[in-house]
């Protein structure tokens, strides 16, 4: 992935409050979606869960001045840290990119409000954004819904299927999550409901999408894992405490989950799991 492009797209992003090398490695994740997914010059791109732009501001570079990118989130525009996600959008705005983006929080694409012409768009984006989702029928409902904007349709998300055992810790974080976002009735966790790659599939294809290509996209630097698990290890007693009609059993088997979450990150290398990707049409 050429390094250069990267520095161009994240020279158009807010300043990190952290290590400058995380978002180059966020950049060249994205640019190897975006490759997968062959965005071009002049697309009119729909990106949903736009979050604070990591994918947006990649498309935006890929599309061109004569391209647009228009992000749609349920979140509110102070949502977020350390940067909300209005403070990140506002900046990336303002930036040589910027003209060709346009961003609508606080938006549940799901509202009868919520319409656009026939195949408005080029291409419509879910880039690691269905964990968000309260549930299978959200997304169902999501991507049936699309169908009518787009004639392709273009997804990631992280992949299930562990290929080493140094992403076991990564998944095993998000399974302890996905246990007690299930008993939640509202939420602002970053898994809310977690999809297996088949899972995703088999929704997508019930909606009238059909795939017609797919890939597992490993990117080892990337470093959501280890900020997952410090999460939820940081995190779960409150959780547990908060919870509402949670058997006695369930938490308890949560809590050897968290038992065996510290032993393997005591013994092993953490790698994020890999990235499953897809187009459809």
């Amino acid at each position: 992935m050429n390094p250069n492009i990267a520095q161009k797209i994240i020279d158009c992003m807010p300043p990190s409050f952290s290590d400058s090398d995380i978002q180059m490695i966020q950049s060249q994740h994205r640019l190897k979606l975006a490759e997968f997914w062959d965005i071009k010059l002049g697309d009119k791109v729909l990106e949903i869960g736009c979050g604070q732009g990591d994918t947006t501001a990649v498309l935006a570079f890929l599309v061109g001045e004569t391209g647009v990118v228009h992000g749609v989130d349920i979140a509110s525009h102070d949502y977020g840290s350390p940067l909300t996600l209005g403070e990140s959008i506002n900046y990336l705005t303002k930036s040589p990119i910027g003209n060709r983006i346009k961003i609508d929080f606080d938006t549940d694409i799901l509202s009868p409000k919520i319409e656009f012409p026939e195949n408005h768009f080029d291409l419509i984006v879910l880039s690691h954004s269905s964990w968000y989702m309260k549930s299978a029928e959200e997304l169902h409902n999501i991507l049936k819904k699309l169908r009518k904007w787009g004639t392709k349709l273009c997804f990631a998300e992280w992949d299930t299927r562990i290929q080493s055992v140094e992403q076991y810790p990564h998944l095993l974080s998000v399974l302890i999550q996905a246990q007690y976002e299930c008993f939640k009735t509202t939420s602002l966790s970053n898994v809310r409901t977690m999809f297996t790659p088949q899972d995703i599939k088999k929704i997508t294809e019930s909606t009238g999408w059909t795939i017609v290509a797919e890939k597992s996209i490993n990117s080892p630097e990337l470093q959501d894992g280890k900020w997952e698990i410090e999460q939820v290890l940081t995190n779960f007693n409150d959780e547990l405490k908060t919870v509402e009609n949670m058997p006695h059993k369930m938490a308890t088997l949560i809590k050897s989950q968290i038992n065996l979450l510290e032993s393997a990150i005591s013994t092993k290398t953490i790698k994020p799991m890999s990235t499953y990707a897809f187009t459809a049409r």
